[in-house]
């Protein structure tokens, strides 16, 4: 049973961070860059050090060919002077000079090495970042595009707020129109009255006109000949 329950808060915590991540993933990624520019620093800060100390490396072994190179010119003469205690001196410093040569030689080596190596690193550790940074952008806008929608589904669940604006729109278009109802009263209330009839019967000849109209306007205003 216990290990069940271990399984059960496992399961939980992970499901917890999950759900953290999700939720800080835009500032965790930021952080991350961060951590990695500090990191891709001091690497370029080693680079520039194990380049350094290759070059006076480089610079110390080109001192010692040259007095290598030197001493036997030297010892070469002596010889030729017949100077064997001369020349075995020369000798002498000739054989620790090649041997620190060598020596040299191989420390150079395995600076350059070195420096190939973590410019390399350098490198890939430099594109990686411009691709993170890039990729930082997209996540950013896709959490903004995501923001955005959940806003609208919000709207949408707590109330349709363009819907609502709609209701209104078609609420004001269909109101009833006040003096057309006036004008419909008026009708009802000259039919109850009979007015209309009189009105029909005087316009159709029968009886004295119970309205004023244009042609009795025109009669009236006509010169009489």
């Amino acid at each position: 049973m216990f290990a069940t329950i271990k399984t059960l808060i496992r399961g939980v915590d992970a499901r917890a961070e999950e759900r953290l991540t999700d939720a800080y993933a835009i500032e965790l990624i930021d952080q991350k860059i961060r951590t990695g520019e500090a990191d891709l620093t001091r690497a370029k800060q080693a680079l520039a050090g194990l380049i350094q100390k290759s070059r006076m490396e480089s610079r110390q072994l080109d001192a010692v060919a040259a007095r290598i190179s030197d001493l036997t010119e030297r010892a070469q003469a002596a010889l030729a002077q017949d100077r064997q205690d001369l020349a075995q001196a020369a000798a002498t410093a000739i054989a620790e000079l090649e041997n620190e040569h060598v020596t040299r030689r191989r420390t150079v080596d395995m600076l350059e090495q070195r420096s190939l190596q973590l410019r390399q690193s350098v490198e890939a550790s430099h594109r990686r970042l411009i691709d993170l940074k890039q990729g930082a952008v997209a996540a950013r806008a896709t959490r903004r595009a995501q923001g955005a929608h959940v806003g609208l589904v919000r709207g949408a669940a707590a109330g349709d707020t363009l819907g609502e604006a709609e209701a209104l729109i078609n609420r004001v278009m269909s109101a009833e129109d006040p003096f057309e109802q006036s004008e419909i009263l008026k009708d009802i209330e000259a039919g109850l009255s009979h007015g209309t009839v009189a009105d029909d019967l005087a316009d159709a000849g029968f009886g004295a006109p119970t309205r004023s109209t244009a042609a009795d306007v025109l009669a009236r205003l006509t010169p009489k000949s």
